[in-house]
């Protein structure tokens, strides 16, 4: 049988990794002292893949591609491009554009090779963009190991530091564990429907009789494996240390992106391949959100790191993000989607300012932004944007959206217990958001302002727009997730 491939559908993809080859050809003859060229590379295949998103999304048709006749049995589509792929790959791509900037700042001082990092960097965005279209289990897990292994990579490339080194290692050791957890509960799926696609996995499941102990193993394994990527209670205690030792972009890299796609897998997984079994996953995933949003907020009290702070911030964001998917039905991947892609936009724009702070403090620690308005106001007001959005408190209105969105889910979904834990979680992020802006503008050391990074300001200045765009015109996010 030949397959007829679409290269439109695959064109954002396909683009990304033949500009990592690119990378690769043209680090191999230019000269060492020019990183920025690989950085441009790099930079105009981003948005390149970006342009052909937004070309498929004008177009409004949905694209199939590498799809078996049911004539043959068990037919169905690997590759799908919808709604849902348009918008969870622009996400990674918008957020691979900052945090491609944020490289060029970090790569100055040639003391981490150009080349790798922008091959893996692509290497690791393809993975991100493919995902979100695959519609059957092994492309599911082939395009979120393609996510995956790149970063170990990236994290371990600041040589000669102990921290990334150790980061780089829990980092890998968690993510094989995982892998083989969610692997484990893939085959038990496969052996028990015959198939690998996914909208054909729930009616083989609801079909088969004398196997639900099985199936309800299954189930517990996949979710399992990805709550380990989204840094979901329990399997979220790599995170903290992993955020502090890793090089800025590459802790961005981890909260946004490699995020994005844990959720765009577990989305697919539940609302596609077992949505009829939500009465076994969903509260199961009702209480993995509370422990995770709950675990979060209280670990982040007691950090004085910025990074560190940042990781469980980022642990209990994904508590939030989690929590409409368990009213199962309705609008909830809706309401997950909308979070996330407005949660990306505030994320990143707190990454980019704590990449520019650690150029001038590299221990970067909350006390290092003591008085940062009357040094560096412009710089100083940002952050202050970002945190307050994040705490959901006006002008922030991108996360007051976000959080009404959810809770509203909540509430209507029948989970009143689950929106009182999300209402005092609430409460307990307004305080380390509030005394980090506090600190923001209350005194501090006189200094100079020190030179300022281009990509770095280029990056916040990006971050700003989309989250105020988010804040007078939500609808943006919610039209495009409905």
């Amino acid at each position: 049988m030949i397959q007829s491939i679409d290269y439109v559908a695959i064109a954002a993809p396909l683009i990304l990794a033949l500009v990592a080859g690119v990378v690769l050809l043209l680090d191999a003859f230019l000269p060492r002292r020019t990183p920025g060229a690989l950085g441009l590379v790099t930079l105009a295949g981003v948005v390149a893949a970006f342009g052909v998103l937004m070309a498929q999304a004008a177009e409004g048709g949905r694209r199939r591609t590498f799809c078996v006749p049911d004539s043959l049995g068990g037919g169905g589509c690997s590759f799908v491009v919808d709604r849902f792929t348009l918008v969870m790959s622009g996400l990674a791509l918008v957020a691979g554009i900052v945090i491609v900037l944020l490289s060029m700042a970090e790569l100055t001082d040639r003391r981490i090779p150009a080349g790798e990092w922008y091959f893996l960097l692509l290497s690791a965005l393809t993975g991100a963009v493919l995902l979100p279209a695959a519609r059957d289990l092994a492309t599911l897990v082939v395009a979120l190991e393609v996510v995956s292994l790149p970063v170990f990579a990236l994290t371990a490339l600041k040589r000669y530091d102990g921290r990334a080194s150790e980061a780089a290692l829990k980092l890998f050791l968690v993510s094989v564990v995982s892998t083989a957890i969610t692997l484990f509960g893939v085959s038990l799926l496969y052996g028990l429907t015959g198939t690998l696609y996914l909208e054909r996995l729930s009616p083989a499941l609801s079909a088969g009789s004398g196997a639900s102990g099985v199936v309800s193993v299954a189930v517990v394994l996949v979710l399992a494996g990805f709550a380990f990527k989204v840094a979901a209670v329990p399997f979220h205690f790599w995170a903290g240390d992993v955020y502090q030792g890793a090089p800025v972009p590459v802790a961005a890299l981890l909260s946004v992106v490699s995020k994005a796609a844990g959720f765009a897998g577990l989305i697919l997984i539940l609302v596609t391949g077992l949505r009829d079994q939500a009465t076994l996953w969903g509260p199961v995933v009702a209480v993995v959100a509370a422990a995770t949003m709950t675990a979060g907020n209280v670990l982040a009290l007691r950090q004085r790191a910025a990074l560190r702070l940042l990781a469980w911030s980022s642990v209990a964001q994904s508590g939030y993000i989690l929590a409409p998917l368990a009213v199962v039905g309705g609008r909830a991947f809706t309401a997950s989607m909308s979070y996330l892609v407005i949660y990306a936009a505030m994320n990143l724009g707190a990454f980019a300012v704590v990449m520019a702070i650690s150029r001038t403090a590299p221990r970067n620690e909350l006390d290092d932004y003591r008085g940062l308005a009357s040094r560096r106001p412009g710089t100083a007001v940002a952050l202050g944007f970002f945190l307050v959005c994040l705490a959901g408190l006006p002008p922030g209105l991108a996360g007051l959206f976000a959080k009404v969105v959810v809770f509203r889910e909540i509430v209507e979904g029948g989970l009143g217990w689950l929106a009182v834990v999300m209402a005092v979680n609430t409460v307990i992020g307004l305080y380390y958001y509030i005394a980090w802006t506090a600190r923001l503008f209350a005194p501090g050391p006189a200094g100079a302002s020190r030179t300022r990074s281009v990509p770095v300001t280029v990056a916040v200045g990006v971050a700003v727009l989309v989250t105020l765009a988010f804040s007078v015109a939500p609808q943006l996010v919610l039209s495009a997730s409905g």
